[in-house]
């Protein structure tokens, strides 16, 4: 069938009568029942415009309704069987959805068609931008967007194996899961299409450019939200948050849901910053000069945005938008001059969009039709004041005498009080709000020796204040109200008139609003990098912090925080970290994911160095709460959000896992931990695995990638435990912390006896049976080996020359022959070990022949000859396993 033989096909599908149905099949409905059209077809080429090759892929597109935008998508391609979805916290100018439809090139694009009447600013847009994408735009019923319809055809299209994952990951992303219902309604109905159960490959993608983390990441790291108060900004959000604009707040808040993953994007932010935190002139002439601009994208949103029934409030609130634009156009000027000697590229395209060339048609504008003094007030006299005599005279005559009788009117008020005042020797104050108009107070003190005359009415005590009005006040009250709104409804034609001017200059607004937005979290980062000694950090292939600190406890807590150092190459991609409880394992991996967030969305580290390498993911297992909405333990909360990182985990993510496994018995949890701890190994992820159980990490020793650290505790003093919180290579030896840790507590003496003389039998029974193996020498060789060849990678590719690279070449030299040496010795000791257990086993064995000749007569003898020769297999058995 030909392209234009199907348009006119889904054309006739989508306007048929609703009256009329088509025939239906098997109890379906055909799609001539629903209300929706084809907004406009076009041919579609072989080849776009962005040079995709034409494909049959449906895109449904949804926001929410806000000044700061949340777009869902979810595309589904029919000739591949695939179907992604996406949710974008984007800006008023969409460009991250622009660039989701651009790299797809769908074939239709669906939009609900409440957006088409009157046409939202994402319709407006992907309208503008339909020959670009070369797509057909089609408007669907509002019904089919619908939240628990996309969670059944996830549960009925995605592969079984997946479809816990998937719903995990859309888990709070309403609005791609409404899309995805409406993408899958539309080809089912108008397309005449469907899928066999399980047969979708369905996945979740972040928008492109950014990392993703996972609300469950989100929220155990504290992003946005402090765990235990959620009113504290004893957060990461709540830390950097030094922004003087909602815009600034907003743009803070979607980077850091959202870190970048663009190289260049990152080093242009550091430019920039660097700039603003080292000249100070230009820093505290921006800081000053955005304290007085207003919500911009409230008011541009507001003034986009035309009433279905125009009212008398609307009328109200359009003037009111008029006047706060005309405060935010006025205060972009002191921006560009702020930014005067402006050297990075951020900074000075922040100042190209703050050029008066740009505002002084809006400004010019304005100026027509808005009196020049007029400014935006906070009390509710004020404003009403500056709504009377914002449109300039001249306009309308009957709009001069309206003002004149409202003047009139206010002056009546002030006469009339002063009259009271003297009438009744009263200090009377006259106080004005939106709901109760003009009214009366006085202190309380003033009427002790009499009572109030009867002329007043609508007595009301606060405190130590009198509030009340009188009926010849009510009356002038409501004649100022009369003629405020004769006024309101005169100045409505010039005020509509000029909205409608100055949508045309929308798009330059909010770009110019992005760009403040931009410049005010770069200044709150400015702010914090001066006052909370943080360092530039570099984007390169490894991860390596010089005394890092945490972010949120570094600012919060009272006492200085210890730093650590971090390194992270693939050779040391996964890092066991044990240690006692309290001794910092949790803040330390979290300070890793913490810093890694904050370089990627362009702010300074707190860290004497710092070097990152772009994740793209991060995931955190770390809170052991049982899940009760859920209906689930611990333990199966701790599973189900482990299996989503490993669906999901690549070499390109950042993973912490925070003592997992100890939901369950300790042998079990030891043999899952383990397992997992294979899986991200094998995954080449970047992982931070803080645990308990030091035979993981002895297990794991000689794996390749995978090292040791610790956290030191002092234990010098007897029955004394301090805390040093410095991260030490190797497993956290055999100390008793528990014990020790026990022994502070108050119980009893001979129960702590008796636990440490248990604990000593145990670790007496485990040193005896460990053995080293050939295998595990030949682990450690070929360990050693990979170290020296990432070393010699590092210094083909680094900056080091001449004497200085000949110096550390022979230090790794010389490192590395005592290194091996000591491998090579151990070698030699394993071998002389396995002798001796040659002749204990010969031993035994003998020892068995000589008893079976007494084993029938019951004796001690006998009985101890089997245990021996128990022993000793049991020991050779846990030999060859270390």
């Amino acid at each position: 069938m030909s392209s234009n033989a199907s348009r006119r096909r889904t054309r006739a599908l989508l306007q048929a009568s609703p009256a009329s149905p088509a025939s239906t099949r098997s109890g379906q409905t055909s799609y001539s029942q629903y209300t929706s059209y084809e907004y406009s077809t076009r041919p579609r080429t072989a080849i776009s415009t962005i040079g995709v090759e034409s494909r049959q892929i449906i895109c449904a597109v949804s926001e929410s309704r806000g000044i700061a935008p949340t777009v869902g998508l979810a595309f589904v391609n029919l000739e591949t069987g695939e179907a992604v979805l996406s949710q974008i916290p984007d800006s008023q100018s969409y460009v991250r959805t622009l660039h989701k439809l651009a790299v797809f090139s769908p074939s239709q694009i669906l939009i609900v068609d409440t957006a088409a009447q009157p046409k939202s600013k994402l319709f407006s847009i992907i309208e503008e931008n339909l020959d670009d994408l070369n797509s057909n735009l089609t408007l669907l019923n509002r019904r089919y967007w619908a939240e628990t319809t996309g969670i059944e055809f996830i549960e009925q299209y995605a592969f079984v194996e997946d479809i816990e994952s998937i719903k995990m990951s859309v888990n709070g992303n309403y609005f791609s899961v409404c899309c995805f219902a409406a993408t899958l309604k539309f080809i089912e109905l108008a397309m005449n299409k469907t899928f066999p159960p399980h047969s979708l490959r369905i996945k979740y993608e972040a928008s492109e450019g950014s990392m993703m983390i996972d609300l469950s990441t989100i929220r155990s790291l504290e992003l946005i939200q402090n765990l235990q108060n959620q009113k504290s900004s004893d957060c990461l959000f709540g830390v950097l948050n030094e922004t003087l604009t909602p815009m600034g707040s907003r743009l803070l808040r979607s980077n850091v849901l959202q870190p970048l993953t663009d190289e260049q994007t990152l080093e242009t932010r550091y430019d920039a910053l660097e700039e603003l935190s080292t000249k100070e002139e230009m820093f505290f002439a921006t800081r000053a000069a955005m304290k007085v601009i207003l919500d911009a994208d409230k008011i541009l949103t507001q003034l986009i945005i035309i009433p279905t029934k125009p009212s008398l409030h609307s009328t109200e609130q359009s003037i009111n938008n008029i006047i706060m634009l005309k405060q935010f156009v006025g205060g972009i000027q002191p921006i560009h001059e702020a930014l005067t000697g402006a050297k990075s590229v951020m900074l000075k395209e922040i100042k190209r969009n703050c050029i008066a060339a740009i505002i002084d048609p809006v400004k010019d504008l304005i100026d027509e039709f808005i009196n020049e003094d007029i400014t935006y007030a906070t009390k509710p006299v004020e404003l009403r004041n500056q709504r009377t005599y914002a449109v300039k005279s001249g306009v309308n005559g009957l709009l001069d005498v309206a003002r004149q009788t409202y003047k009139e009117a206010n002056m009546d008020v002030y006469e009339l009080v002063q009259e009271l005042s003297e009438t009744h020797t009263l200090p009377l104050e006259l106080v004005f709000d939106n709901a109760r108009q003009y009214y009366l107070r006085l202190n309380a003190s003033e009427l002790e020796e009499r009572n109030l005359p009867p002329v007043f009415i609508n007595v009301i005590r606060k405190k130590n204040k009198i509030e009340c009005s009188t009926l010849d006040l009510r009356k002038r009250s409501q004649k100022i109200t009369d003629s405020h709104t004769e006024v309101l409804l005169m100045s409505d034609k010039a005020i509509q008139e000029l909205i409608s001017e100055i949508r045309v200059y929308m798009s330059v607004l909010f770009k110019v609003s992005e760009s403040i937005a931009m410049l005010d979290m770069l200044s709150s980062f400015a702010h914090n990098v001066t006052l909370q000694d943080y360092t530039r950090p570099r984007i390169t292939h490894t991860l390596g912090i010089k005394a890092g600190r945490h972010p949120i406890r570094d600012k919060v807590q009272n006492s200085t925080f210890i730093p650590n150092d971090v390194f992270a190459t693939q050779q040391s991609r996964f890092q066991i970290i044990t240690g006692c409880n309290m001794s910092g394992k949790s803040t330390y991996i979290r300070s890793v994911a913490l810093l890694s967030v904050m370089a990627q969305i362009g702010c300074f580290v707190p860290a004497e160095f710092g070097s990152f390498p772009i994740i793209k993911q991060l995931f955190a297992r770390i809170s052991i709460d049982d899940s009760i909405e859920a209906n689930v333990s611990t333990f199966a909360s701790e599973m189900r959000e482990t299996a989503f990182i490993l669906r999901n985990v690549d070499r390109h993510s950042l993973v912490i896992i925070d003592e997992l496994g100890r939901g369950t018995s300790p042998r079990d949890g030891l043999a899952i931990a383990l397992a997992i701890a294979e899986a991200m190994v094998s995954s080449r992820a970047l992982v931070w695995f803080a645990t308990h159980f030091r035979d993981l990490a002895k297990i794991l020793a000689e794996r390749n990638g995978v090292v040791n650290k610790h956290l030191a505790v002092d234990m010098s003093e007897a029955d004394t435990m301090a805390m040093l919180y410095r991260l030490t290579d190797g497993v956290v030896s055999e100390q008793h912390y528990g014990l020790q840790l026990a022994k502070v507590m108050p119980l009893p003496p001979d129960v702590i006896e008796y636990a440490t003389e248990v604990a000593e039998k145990l670790q007496r029974q485990v040193e005896r049976r460990k053995r080293a193996s050939k295998g595990v020498i030949l682990s450690r060789k070929r360990k050693l080996i990979l170290g020296l060849k990432e070393e010699l990678m590092h210094a083909y590719t680094g900056a080091m020359e001449g004497p200085v690279l000949q110096s550390w070449l022979k230090e790794l030299q010389r490192e590395f022959a005592v290194r091996m040496t000591a491998i090579d010795k151990e070698a030699d000791e394993a071998d002389n070990q396995s002798l001796d257990m040659e002749e204990d086993l010969t031993t035994s064995e003998a020892m068995t022949n000589d008893t079976d000749s007494v084993e029938y007569q019951g004796g001690d003898e006998a009985t101890s000859s089997h245990e021996a020769k128990s022993t000793v297999r049991d020991d050779s058995n846990m030999s060859d396993r270390y």
